[in-house]
Order: structure tokens, then C-alpha cells, then sequence
């Protein structure tokens, strides 16, 4: 009953938690979404406080898996992310941000994002220590990558040749499920159903 309790009132929050703004399609390539965040968030290794950020693709990345983080005025470079493809039977007409179950005295993790539609989105590669505390926390596997790599996440990397994104490229990449154990990244994406605790963001 407890875990139902906090799954609803996760929901409600996301339901509230952000707006977004992609940049009218014409930079389709790097899928540049303005995300607003009304409560701190977490992303791999940093935690948003409440205000405006940019989600880019890193525009040089073929793989299509590096994510970067940008303040509002897009000047400065928070975090670049590593992610691994993620799956949606039918695409959405607006943003979709997909969070973690949480505590009620937790921030919100962000576990995918989904630019407007594209049946394929983003879902992130977290430290392997917080993604114990995730999994163990939600009951779910968690994409996982060992703690030294996902140092890089933070160093200001604008491409796709930098030598720590290339680190974060190479890093094996698994799951952590709610025991603590390495489990295949696979079991991390086909665990979540495409109705759960999901935000659609309205465009503006």
C-alpha cells in the first residue's frame, strides 16, 4: 500500500513538475528541448535545483547516445551524459520526461527523456553507487556504468572526440537491480511500461 502511495503521489508531482519548449523543430538534429523544473531534479551525478536548463544531443555524436545539460541562457555546460536508446510502441506529440519512483522526501530522478515524435528517446546511464540506491529505492533495475567513468559527466565535453567522452562511450555499461546485483542493461529498458510515472510536457 505504501509503495502504491508513493508511486500516485510521484505522479502528481511529475504532472506538475516542468514545461518545455523544443526549438520549433528546426533543430530536429540535436533535438534541443527548453526544460523548466518547478522542484530540483536529478540527472546522472548532478542535481538540477528548480529553474531552466537545456537538453541537447551532442550534434557531432553519429551514436546518437551523448546528452548534454546547458543553463538557461545555453552558455554553460552542466553535464554530458551518456544514455542508451529507449523504446515507445507510438511516438508522442510533446515532450516525454520519464522519472524514477521516489520517496516523497526525494528529488525526482530522471530516467528518459523523449523529444517530441520520436518512438526512440534517451535513457540515462547513472553512477554505479547511486544506481544501487535507485534500484534498491524504486524496485527497479537502473542503468548502471562504473563510478570512475561516470566522472566524466560533469567535465565540459562539446564533442564527440573528447577524450572523456570517449571514456564514458568505451565504459561497460549494465544494470542494478533492487538486490544490489549487475544484471544485463536490457533487463533496465524493458522494465519500465510505457505508462509509468511518464510526464507529458506541454509545448509553448
Amino acid at each position: 500500500m505504501k509503495a502504491i502511495y508513493l508511486f500516485v503521489a510521484s505522479c502528481c508531482v511529475a504532472l506538475v513538475l516542468s514545461l518545455a519548449t523544443p526549438l520549433a523543430r528546426a533543430d530536429q538534429w540535436n533535438q534541443a528541448t527548453k526544460l523548466t523544473f518547478s522542484q530540483p531534479v536529478e540527472i546522472p551525478g548532478v542535481l538540477l535545483p528548480a529553474g531552466t536548463y537545456w537538453f541537447t544531443l551532442m550534434s557531432d555524436d553519429q551514436d546518437r547516445n551523448i546528452v548534454q545539460v546547458w543553463n538557461q541562457d545555453r552558455d554553460h555546460l552542466m553535464a554530458t551524459l551518456l544514455t542508451v536508446p529507449d523504446y515507445r510502441l507510438k511516438p508522442a506529440g510533446r515532450t516525454i520526461v520519464r522519472f524514477e519512483e521516489r520517496a516523497s522526501s526525494q528529488p525526482e530522478a530522471i530516467r528518459a527523456w523523449f523529444y517530441p515524435g520520436e518512438t526512440y528517446g534517451h535513457e540515462f546511464v547513472y553512477p554505479e553507487s547511486r544506481a544501487r540506491d535507485l534500484a534498491k529505492r524504486t524496485g527497479q533495475p537502473v542503468l548502471s556504468m562504473r563510478d570512475e567513468e561516470a566522472s566524466n559527466i560533469t567535465k565540459p565535453a562539446k564533442s564527440a572526440k573528447d577524450s572523456s567522452v570517449v571514456a564514458m562511450k568505451q565504459a561497460p555499461i549494465e544494470a542494478i537491480n533492487s538486490s544490489g546485483q549487475e544484471v544485463d542493461k536490457s533487463a533496465a529498458i524493458q522494465s519500465v511500461p510505457q505508462n509509468s510515472n511518464q510526464m507529458p510536457v506541454p509545448q509553448r
